[in-house]
């Protein structure tokens, strides 16, 4: 994208390389978000579908600035500054919103695809269910390495060989192909619903721990049972432990 940048754009290496930088920021945070959005109010499913769009959108608009001539500068002669135009207002924001759309589908996709897998096969009654969900992580990153390794050797190589219409155009593709088969196999997809928020959560917490910051600790073993793991020895909780205990036991 750089050599795309400073070629097609004639945008210098520090500002391009400052234009890349914040993309991978906010392709790195957006997840952050479309977890919250996903475990609150959409559920994977749509989650992931959404953020498959937005990827699509934004990859066809980075191949659609390396089709028009008209949302770039014209060619010019880096050897003669003054024949080189300089970006306009519109071409730089043609430039950057398909980034912003490919940073806000990251965000759908990243935080739900490998929860959404391992749903799929968590809570199906299949012999062997945990070794099943071990090999789906397996193939998972084994696929994820793959697709790294393929983006930085043939989408590569097409863009140095058959230029940036191709070089765009195929990861759009694969973009779309991804997309229609994911929405195509939904009917056998197992979808679970959106829980409560996790701010309505958390304030319910901190409400319960307030209320009941002045009651007393029961005693007894049969009210240490929260606190330790199946076999370990019982022992009093510490008042590190108190507030939790009264949450979950009332």
């Amino acid at each position: 994208m750089i050599l795309y940048l400073m070629a097609d754009y004639h945008i210098g290496i520090t500002q391009g390389t400052n234009i890349l930088f914040f993309w991978s920021a906010a392709t790195n945070f957006s997840p952050l978000v479309g977890a919250f959005i996903s475990d609150s109010y959409l559920g994977r499913f749509l989650t992931i579908g959404l953020g498959s769009i937005f990827s699509f959108l934004g990859m066809v608009l980075i191949w659609i600035t390396a089709m028009i001539p008209q949302a770039r500068p014209p060619y010019c002669n880096q050897l003669k500054a003054e024949s080189c135009k300089s970006l306009t207002g519109s071409q730089y924001a043609t430039l950057l919103f398909p980034f912003f759309l490919v940073s806000i589908g990251a965000g759908g996709i990243r935080p739900c695809s490998i929860a959404f897998g391992a749903n799929q096969v968590e809570q199906r009654n299949t012999p062997n269910n945990e070794r099943v969900l071990e090999k789906f992580f397996s193939w998972y990153y084994a696929a994820t390495a793959i697709s790294v390794m393929g983006a930085f050797t043939f989408i590569v190589y097409v863009q140095d060989h058959a230029g940036w219409k191709v070089g765009f155009g195929v990861p759009a593709i694969l973009m779309f192909l991804y997309a229609l088969s994911f929405f195509i196999a939904s009917p056998i997809y197992i979808k679970q619903k959106a829980t409560m928020s996790l701010f309505t959560n958390f304030a319910r917490v901190i409400v319960v721990c307030i209320k009941n910051r002045r009651v007393a600790l029961p005693s007894g073993e049969s009210n240490l049972r929260y606190h330790h793991m199946s076999g370990s020895t019982l022992s009093e909780p510490t008042n590190k432990l108190r507030y939790y205990y009264l949450f979950v036991s009332h």
